[in-house]
């Protein structure tokens, strides 16, 4: 049949920036899709807002358009571009609600635009809880008892029928967005209100519990000719009740019989055929109840998900680029498995491994959260994992995870004797230590029944965990009793813990026995066709498939799992290195840990290892492979870690050295570079205890910054004003990280701050980008709005950074990328810190400027200089802002003020000639559509009220009207700005919740009192986020809001592709 020939263009439709629910594997199929359609001749145009992403590279599509998905903005797109077609299923959730409501509105029709994929229909069949629930029953398959509601009083009536506890699934969120398990009448009404709010069209499920029964997951393929394919089969260790993307997955499932597995399989053909998903991929998930094996169908998602990333890096089938061409006209058997480039993709993959998905969290982050999981997604990140047993892919996975385990125990962070009571609590309620409980509960002699009884996870993996433990026993230092540990997933360190021994002594009793790990292949077809790709993953005991080459080659190691601090962007970098490689016709390897990424696609680099970012591994690959050098400044934190360790066994880092790495991070050595060349920075300190912190600290004055050394994402920064904050933060700290250092900083209040992006070969150095931060210092970098080129800075100023830049670019011999942060108080010029490695801010600069940094600084790190590759400072004529998107909807208990500790999991980008319309849209694309008109409430603090003034009176002239706190209203008065008069929440009756209840108030800017323990601010901010009302919590912020809104009311937005920029 070939490829369709009435079509010619197609818009494809992105996810936005990265939220919990929804991250970066959708960057890694929106850019294989465009990759697919271009290499089939088709004009592609993409929208999306993520500047992070290799999606929105300008060399992917034809046309790229970083704006806002909204309706409005959409249309404007496709009025310019004239597409014939419009592909939504690549872009989660977010892309298929867009595309819906652009179809209900007309707009598709309008415009002669075909849906591809997935028309209206489909989605409503797939995503409208009511209609789902007929159609299912329809084809005779058994789902939940159930009802759809769209009240919180109808709801109360039908939940007596179902009875407690029960699941509450809003209709058209992602990641269980709105959800939860309900166990009472008042936990039914908060989690309910929630959810109607936040679905689309006001509409929830309220289900029958079945938490405790097994979850899988199905990925299934179909085309036009109806051909269907089972890609991937996936189980949750977890059992019901906690949501897919919280729960340890294996793939292939492990304990599912053949004939559940084949009914399981027929009931999956029969949903994907019943919904009219007739090209393209589909996921089901299915739960069976252990005692009476009856199978459920919980729900089915239309388009490329959060597991086909998973699915496809599992078993090498390239489902969103197969589904792309599936769109386009193409079936099954006319599209060659990429892996094999034998076998067609109507070929089901064969797995003779097995793989585990493990989510990372960060409840640390929001310390007033409850860190329990449900049916609302909070991980922020996963790792993967590869073994020949589950066993071995347990341990890897775990140890992928970065979070100080280097497997399911017996190591630094081991669990010590614990009471039955506490085992009980962590055992039986879902959170992210589960598994070390279940662990030291075998040590301590449980039995499999208790610990089945209490966590209901099936006996078969539970006995896998206990024989790793009873082994663990056993371990001494021989060669049969180490071959075995190693096959079981096993790490060195694990193994020095257990026999009272060291790293180096475990690691040269392997090698003089010839105990060392063996590459395997992920070929999708369990060796029965020979594997084209190399993509790789360690075992012990068989014989290594891995070809090695006598061509130059560097290994490039990731970034790992994601987290809050170090996400999608290290891995942009890192996408980059590898392919700048590959023009400098060097062999590329790529090592990381990350299936949501675009770095661990197979065609990214020219070989990819799937294994866990530590030494131990790292080393083995380096020793197999022996390539020239280790690329370590793209992959963020993790990799820079690593640097001493292996520059010390050896290894050739290239690029900035580890010396030059930890001499930025050495405070004694830094301040005297900065007395060499004259630079200032803040009064600062470091300390190693309490007292010696409050002695620095009060040398240099309160308040004052402090953090732990070497970390990522100012993870537990905070600013302290007195002895006893003081005290109890260095007691946090030493928890966090023994080896390194406090650093205490004078805290600048109110300077402004700046970060900048340089690129240096170690002689020469050129500015990448200038941003400007529109919140004042004090709240993280990556949780700042920032603009480039810089809006309210002087020239001279100008000069002066850039001129600093490029002195400690020199004096710290850093070759490839740095990133500097300055402040600037009093006219001053501050240096706050300097980062010699890649940035977060790298993509948003190179989208910002038409440069691709990361490629260049590879080049530069492979030797080439500044001056051969003509690299000079681009300042555009147009303003790029860049805007935090926050996670607090996932965190209802968590104050939403800005702080030094970064929180934000994403970012979004506004482009425009006018800097006012680009700070709109990079607040549209926030989440902050903020409106032209209504009701603002307003409760600012006492320092902040005279600021306040001026944007009060603003807010009243472009028409809002203004509803205040006592404080802030009586204030506001003396001026003659009148204000509606409203009680604080704890005041009960004619409160500001009134407001919010009725949907009153459409923004809202406030601003902290300083008051401690004022729970009723806190409250007042946590119900802004409950309502999804549009705020601002900074002064510098509020000023931009209100001047956008203004310029916005006088100018629509207008939509440009980025190659028109450049």
């Amino acid at each position: 049949m070939g490829k369709r020939s009435d079509i010619q263009k197609i818009l494809i439709i992105g996810s936005g920036p990265i939220v919990i629910g929804q991250a970066c594997e959708f960057d890694y199929s929106g850019a294989q899709a465009c990759k697919a359609l271009k290499e089939e001749g088709f004009q592609v145009v993409l929208i999306n807002s993520n500047p992070a992403t290799i999606m929105t590279d300008p060399q992917i599509a034809d046309a790229t358009y970083i704006e806002p998905l909204t309706l409005d903005i959409l249309e404007k797109v496709i009025i310019k571009e004239k597409p014939d077609a419009v592909l939504p299923t690549l872009g989660g959730q977010t892309a298929l609600n867009l595309a819906l409501n652009a179809a209900k509105a007309g707009i598709f029709d309008r415009h002669n635009v075909e849906m591809l994929g997935a028309d209206e229909d489909v989605i409503t069949r797939a995503e409208d809880r009511k209609t789902f629930k007929s159609l299912i029953q329809s084809i005779n398959l058994d789902l939940p008892e159930s009802a759809i509601v769209y009240s919180i009083e109808e709801g109360l009536e039908k939940v007596k029928d179902i009875g407690y506890p029960c699941v509450i699934r809003p209709a058209f969120t992602l990641g269980g967005t709105g959800g939860g398990i309900a166990d009472n009448e008042e936990e039914f009404i908060d989690i309910a209100t929630g959810g109607l709010d936040r679905s689309m069209i006001s509409e929830i499920l309220v289900e029958e519990s079945i938490a405790g029964w097994k979850e899988f997951e199905l990925e299934v393929m179909r085309d036009k000719q109806d051909n269907v394919v089972i890609i991937c089969s996936i189980e949750n260790l977890d059992p019901m009740g906690v949501h897919t993307g919280d729960s340890i997955t294996v793939a292939p499932a492990q304990t599912l019989t053949d004939l559940q597995y084949q009914a399981m399989r027929t009931a999956g053909i029969r949903i994907i055929r019943e919904i009219g998903v007739d090209t393209g991929g589909c996921n089901v998930q299915f739960a069976i109840n252990p005692d009476n094996g009856r199978l459920v169908v919980i729900e089915v998602n239309p388009r490329v998900s959060r597991s086909s990333a998973l699915a496809s890096k599992a078993t090498g089938f390239p489902i969103a680029k197969f589904a792309a061409k599936l769109a386009v006209g193409y079936t099954l058997d006319e599209l060659t498995n990429d892996i094999t480039k034998k076998t067609p993709a109507c070929f089901e993959p064969t797995l003779d491994y097995v793989v585990v998905k493990i989510p990372r969290f960060n409840f640390k982050k929001f310390p007033n959260t409850t860190p329990k999981l449900g049916t609302s997604m909070k991980s922020v990140g996963e790792a993967m994992a590869m073994g020949r047993t589950f066993k071995e892919a347990l341990q890897k996975g775990i140890r992928s995870l970065e979070v100080g385990r280097f497997g399911l125990g017996f190591g630094p962070k081991d669990i010590d004797q614990t009471s039955d009571d506490e085992l009980t609590h962590f055992i039986t309620s879902p959170n992210p230590w589960r598994l070390y409980y279940i662990k030291q509960a075998f040590s301590q002699g449980w039995s499999l029944d208790q610990v089945y009884d209490l966590s209901k996870i099936d006996r078969w993996f539970l006995f896998q965990m206990k024989q790793i433990v009873d082994f663990s026993a056993t371990i001494t230092l021989d060669p049969a009793c180490i071959k075995q540990a190693k096959q079981w997933g096993f790490s060195d360190v694990q193994i020095a813990h257990l026999t009272n021994s060291t790293l180096q002594v475990v690691k040269e009793f392997r090698n003089k026995h010839g105990i060392v790990p063996t590459y395997s292949l992920v070929d999708t077809c369990a060796a029965e066709f020979e594997a084209i790709t190399p993509y790789y993953y360690s075992t012990y005991g068989l014989e290594s498939e891995s070809i090695i080459s006598n061509n130059k080659k560097v290994i490039v190691l990731g970034a790992g799992p994601n987290r809050i601090g170090q996400g999608i962007e290290f891995d942009y970098c890192c996408v980059h290195a590898s392919l700048a490689l590959r023009e400098l016709n060097i062999e590329s390897i790529m090592v990381n840990s990350n299936p949501e990424t675009v770095s661990t696609d197979f065609d990214i680099s020219d070989k990819l290892y799937f294994e866990p970012l530590t030494f131990e591994d790292v080393m083995h690959i380096y020793d197999n492979e022996k390539p020239e050098g280790v690329i370590v400044q793209f992959g963020g934190q993790t990799p820079l870690n690593l640097a001493d360790d292996l520059e010390k066994a050896g290894v050739r880092i290239l690029g900035t050295s580890s010396k030059s790495i930890a001499l930025a991070e050495d405070r004694e050595l830094f301040q005297q570079i900065l007395e060499d060349l004259n630079l200032k920075q803040p009064q600062n300190g470091i300390a190693h205890d309490s007292e010696s912190a409050k002695k620095i600290a009060n040398s240099i004055q309160y308040p004052v910054v402090v953090r732990p050394s070497f970390v990522l994402g100012g993870a537990f920064m905070a600013i302290v004003y007195n002895d006893d904050e003081l005290t109890e933060f260095v007691a946090k700290a030493k928890t966090i990280h023994s080896k390194h250092p406090i650093l205490i900083d004078k805290y600048l209040e109110q300077a402004k701050e700046l970060d900048v992006d340089a690129l240096s070969d170690g002689k020469n150095c050129v500015v990448a980008g200038i941003m400007e931060h529109i919140e004042a210092a004090g709240v993280h970098s990556g949780d700042s709005a920032c603009v480039l080129p810089p809006f309210s800075l002087s020239a001279d100023i100008l000069d002066l950074v850039r001129d600093a830049t490029k002195k400690l670019a020199v004096a710290l011999n850093v070759i490839g990328l740095l990133n500097i942060q300055f402040a600037i108080k009093d006219n001053e010029l501050y240096v706050l810190e300097v980062n010699p490695r890649a940035s977060r801010t790298v993509p948003f600069v190179s989208k910002a400027t038409g440069v691709p940094w990361a490629n260049l600084a590879t080049k530069v790190i492979l030797g080439q200089s500044i001056e051969s590759l003509h690299i000079k400072e681009t300042i555009p004529t147009y303003y790029s802002v860049k805007e935090a998107v926050l996670p607090f909807n996932k965190f209802p208990q968590s104050d939403i003020l800005l702080s030094p500790e970064m929180k934000s999991t994403g970012e979004s980008m506004g482009i425009d000639p006018s800097f006012n319309l680009a700070f709109y849209k990079s607040q549209v694309s926030a989440g902050h559509p903020f409106p032209t008109a209504g009701k603002a409430f307003v409760s600012i603090g006492d320092k902040d009220k005279e600021s306040f003034v001026d944007i009060a009176q603003k807010l009243c002239d472009i028409g809002f009207t203004l509803v205040a706190t006592q404080g802030t209203s009586h204030y506001l008065k003396q001026f003659n700005i009148n204000t509606l008069l409203v009680g604080k929440i704890s005041e009960g009756k004619d409160s500001i919740l009134d407001y919010f209840q009725q949907h009153d108030i459409h923004v809202a800017f406030n601003t902290p009192s300083h008051i401690i323990n004022n729970h009723d601010e806190v409250m007042i901010r946590q119900q802004l986020i409950a309502h999804q009302i549009p705020y601002s919590t900074t002064i510098e912020g509020m000023k931009q809001v209100v001047d956008a809104i203004s310029v916005y009311k006088e100018k629509s937005l207008a939509v440009k592709p980025l190659q028109e920029y450049y």
